[in-house]
C-alpha cells in the first residue's frame, strides 16, 4: 500500500529559543531532504532543509531568482509583482545578474575591504564613545549595532548623515512582514524620494565615492544608480547590524566562548564564521523559482514552483556539522551558507566579516565587563522581520 503525500507544511517561524532555529525544522530535515510547502495565499511550493541539496539548489541552472517569480514564504501585505527596477541586481539572473554585478564587485573585494578598514574601526569607536556617553542600560542595537552597519555603507556611497535614521526607518518597514500596504507605499515612497534627489545631484556633481566612481565609469543611467544604490543600502542596513547585534547576544549568553575568545583573540575570525552558522539571521531563507519541470531531490518540480532554502536549517545540518546544534567558536568544518551560495551569494560578504569582527573585537575589550541589563528571556525579539535578530539589546557594565 503506497503512503498518501504528506500535506503541505507552513514555513516554520515560532522559536523556543532565540539562538536556535524555529523548532519546527529538525523533523522536517529528518523526514525527507525536500518538503511539500503551503506558500502565502496557499501556493503550493517547497521547502529544502539540508545542507547538500540546499547547495545544489542555489546553483542550479533550472531555477530563477527573478523576483516576478517569488512567492512569500509566509503571509504578507506586502507583494512584490514585475521585474525587478533597473540595478536592482539581486533580484535577477544573468545576463542582467552579471552585468550590473560585474560594474560593483570590485568595491568589495577582500582587498578593497582591507582598504575600508581604517574607516571601519573610526565608525565602530565613534559609536562606542556614544554608547559609553549613553552609559549602562544603553541600547546596543541602535547605538551600536545598527549605527555601525548604516554609516559604513552611507559613507562608502556618500549619503549624508542627516538622512540615515529617516532611511533606516523606510528600510525597517519594508523589511516587516506585518507591515501594511499603506505602510509600505509610504516607505517606498520615501525610499524612492530619497534617491531622486540624492543620484542626480550626484550625478551633476561625482564625489570620491563608491557612487562616485560608478558615474563616472559612464555605464549606468540614472534609474540604474537608482536601483544600485537602493540595493546596497537595504543589504547593508538590515543585515550586518542584526548580525552584531545577534552575536553579542549570544556571546554574553554563551560565557565559556566568550571567556575563550577573550582568551585566544586569534580564534576571532572562526569565531565570526561560527556565529554566522549558528544564527543565519535569513528569517525566511532564500527562495527560487522553477523556469521549466525539474526533477530535484527524489521530486517534479513544476514550472513556476518556489522552492525556499531555509538557511538556518541547513545550517544546523547534522549530515554537514559534528555537534550542529552546539555553539563552537574554534570550528573549523565551515563551509556555511548563511551568506548563500552560487552567484548570489552575498556581495558584501566580506565587508560584512570584517564589520563584524572590528565591532566584536572593539566593543569587548572596550566594556570588559559587558552584560545583558535585563534578563535573557526579556530581549524582545524580531520575528515578524524578514532577518531575525534583537529589536533592543539593553546592556550594561562596570564603571
Amino acid at each position: 500500500m503506497v503512503d498518501a503525500p504528506r500535506p503541505p507544511v507552513s514555513l516554520p517561524t515560532k522559536r523556543s529559543c532565540p539562538f536556535n532555529p524555529p523548532d519546527g525544522y529538525t523533523p522536517l530535515r529528518e523526514q525527507e531532504s525536500i518538503t511539500r510547502m503551503s506558500y502565502s495565499g496557499g501556493v503550493p511550493g517547497w521547502l529544502v532543509t539540508r545542507h547538500a541539496e540546499a547547495k545544489e539548489l542555489l546553483t542550479h541552472k533550472s531555477f530563477s531568482a527573478r523576483q516576478e517569480g517569488i512567492i512569500s514564504p509566509v503571509p504578507t501585505e506586502l507583494v512584490y509583482t514585475g521585474p525587478a527596477d533597473p540595478g536592482a541586481f539581486a533580484k535577477t539572473d544573468d545576463p542582467n545578474h552579471s552585468h550590473y554585478r560585474k560594474l560593483i564587485t570590485g568595491f568589495f573585494t577582500v582587498r578593497r575591504t582591507r582598504q575600508l578598514a581604517p574607516m571601519i574601526e573610526r565608525i565602530v569607536h565613534e559609536q562606542l564613545d556614544d554608547l559609553e556617553k549613553a552609559g549602562p542600560g544603553a541600547d546596543l542595537v541602535e547605538v551600536f549595532a545598527e549605527s555601525v552597519s548604516a554609516r559604513v555603507m552611507c559613507e562608502m556611497i556618500g549619503v549624508p548623515e542627516s538622512e540615515r535614521k529617516i532611511l533606516q526607518r523606510h528600510v525597517d518597514a519594508l523589511g516587516r512582514l506585518t507591515c501594511t500596504i499603506p505602510e509600505g507605499l509610504a516607505a517606498a515612497s520615501g525610499m524612492g524620494g530619497f534617491l531622486s534627489r540624492f543620484v542626480p545631484t550626484r550625478m551633476d556633481d561625482p564625489r570620491d565615492d563608491l557612487l562616485g566612481d560608478l558615474i563616472r565609469g559612464g555605464q549606468l543611467n540614472e534609474q540604474e544608480l537608482m536601483g544600485m544604490v537602493a540595493t546596497l543600502i537595504t543589504g547593508a542596513f538590515d543585515t550586518t547590524g542584526n548580525m552584531l547585534a545577534m552575536g553579542v547576544f549570544t556571546l554574553l549568553e554563551h560565557p565559556d566562548q566568550l571567556a575563550k575568545l577573550r582568551e585566544d583573540p586569534e580564534l576571532m575570525a572562526k569565531a565570526v564564521e561560527e556565529l554566522l552558522r549558528f544564527l543565519t539571521i535569513s528569517h525566511l531563507g532564500a527562495s527560487r523559482w522553477a523556469l521549466e519541470d525539474v526533477e530535484f531531490a527524489g521530486q517534479t518540480i513544476k514550472k513556476g514552483e518556489v522552492v525556499t532554502v531555509a538557511l538556518p536549517a541547513v545550517n544546523r545540518d547534522p549530515e554537514r556539522y559534528s555537534n550542529p546544534d552546539q555553539l563552537d567558536i574554534a570550528r573549523t568544518d565551515h563551509g556555511h551558507l548563511a551568506l548563500g551560495h552560487g552567484v548570489h551569494q552575498c556581495l558584501g560578504q566580506h565587508l560584512a566579516r570584517t564589520i563584524l569582527r572590528v565591532g566584536y573585537e572593539a566593543l569587548f575589550d572596550r566594556f570588559p565587563t559587558l552584560r545583558l541589563a535585563v534578563p535573557a528571556d526579556e530581549v524582545p525579539m524580531r520575528e515578524e522581520f524578514v532577518h531575525y535578530g534583537p529589536k533592543s539589546l539593553p546592556v550594561t557594565w562596570d564603571d
